[in-house]
């Protein structure tokens, strides 16, 4: 069986990049700003006993999560040696160590989400992350990424061919025609209460 060849997407995050972005990323507020997320995009749903985390970074999503729903059980997929170490230090978290787009857990979940993680794959390997994020979720998929109507590349701190926007979760309700859409949402970069990058979510269902 041939070995599939790492992206140049999955080797950037991989290394010191990702490490420089797991040290900006710190702080409770960007923790406040990711529950407002969860908050705004679960307020309809219950019953959600477990989830897991596509592109988990050191866990401020994780973190969210738990802080809203203390009971839940969490699960993490992360490519990143020292964003994995910090999560590892969450109490009661499953850690896998991987990669989106070949990692299976060989489990399902309540819920299935990524947080500005699909905007880096590169878009070649889209297909197998929707099949991963479609296949490990029994009910509910949440894609909270930056939203455009046609495939773009925009430039990231100076790096082409590192950030592509699309509309991902229109991609996935073309793809399985089982899932629906329960609800969708903006947060903007100038919002006062909970300034968060412009990111548009939607919380899909399987029917």
């Amino acid at each position: 069986m041939t070995k599939r060849v790492i992206s140049e997407q999955e080797k950037f995050w991989m290394g010191d990049f990702g490490a420089q972005y797991n040290d900006r990323n710190i702080g409770s507020d960007l923790i406040k700003g990711r529950e407002h997320i969860f908050r705004s995009a679960l307020r309809t749903v219950g019953g959600i006993k477990n989830a897991i985390e596509f592109g988990a970074n050191i866990g401020l999503n994780i973190h969210a999560l738990k802080n809203l729903y203390p009971e839940i059980n969490l699960s993490a997929i992360e490519i990143n040696k020292e964003a994995v170490d910090r999560l590892l230090e969450i109490d009661d978290l499953i850690v896998h160590q991987g990669s989106v787009v070949d990692i299976n857990t060989r489990k399902l979940y309540d819920l299935v989400f990524s947080v500005g993680v699909l905007i880096h794959i590169n878009p070649n390997d889209l297909e197998n992350v929707y099949q991963n994020i479609y296949f490990s979720s029994s009910r509910y998929i949440l894609i909270a990424e930056y939203y455009s109507p046609k495939p773009t590349s925009v430039p990231y701190r100076g790096y082409e061919n590192k950030l592509f926007k699309r509309d991902f979760a229109g991609e996935l309700l073309d793809k399985y025609v089982d899932l629906k859409l329960i609800d969708y949402g903006f947060c903007y970069h100038r919002d006062p209460k909970v300034p968060l990058d412009d990111i548009t979510w939607f919380l899909l269902e399987k029917v």
